[in-house]
């Protein structure tokens, strides 16, 4: 398994490898469902409602079926475990990200925070930190969060 996903890296996310430069959409699919697997594990425990909800919202957002969205969470499970800091997976979405697409992205962070029906502080503070990250504005960020509060609720 580490070989493959070490192979998946080396492959899509390296800045000069070829499989970046010709199909950036891998390297930006694991990039989002890693940040999306940041916010669920945030509050130091993943209940069934938040995997249920990473899995529906990678399949949702990327049209993926079953197997397919549970391998990429796989794979995002295991970089998540060895990233440090968000900077690499930002820094891709903000080069191939319009800002609808953030903001719609932020929409799924919250998501996946209310998954459980509450809202950790820690979760709060994952979701503002990458907010920032992104450029998303202030006024995005809140508004987001609220119609993902009515969505949950």
């Amino acid at each position: 398994m580490i070989e493959k996903i070490k192979q998946f890296f080396e492959t899509h996310l390296a800045p000069e490898s070829d499989g970046m430069v010709s199909d950036p959409e891998h390297a930006l699919k694991l990039a989002v469902t890693v940040l999306l697997f940041e916010v669920a594990e945030s509050d130091f425990k993943q209940l069934p409602e938040e995997k249920d909800a990473l899995l529906q919202a990678v399949s949702h957002y990327f049209t993926l079926d079953q197997g397919e969205a549970q391998e990429l969470l796989s794979m995002a499970e295991s970089e998540h475990a060895d990233s440090t800091d968000y900077y690499e997976f930002t820094r891709l979405i903000n080069r191939h990200y319009s800002p609808g697409q953030k903001s719609r992205l932020i929409e799924m962070l919250w998501q996946i925070a209310f998954a459980d029906q509450s809202l950790h502080r820690y979760e709060e503070h994952v979701i503002r930190r990458l907010s920032e990250l992104l450029h998303v504005p202030h006024s995005v960020f809140i508004a987001a969060k609220h119609r993902a509060d009515n969505r949950s609720g």
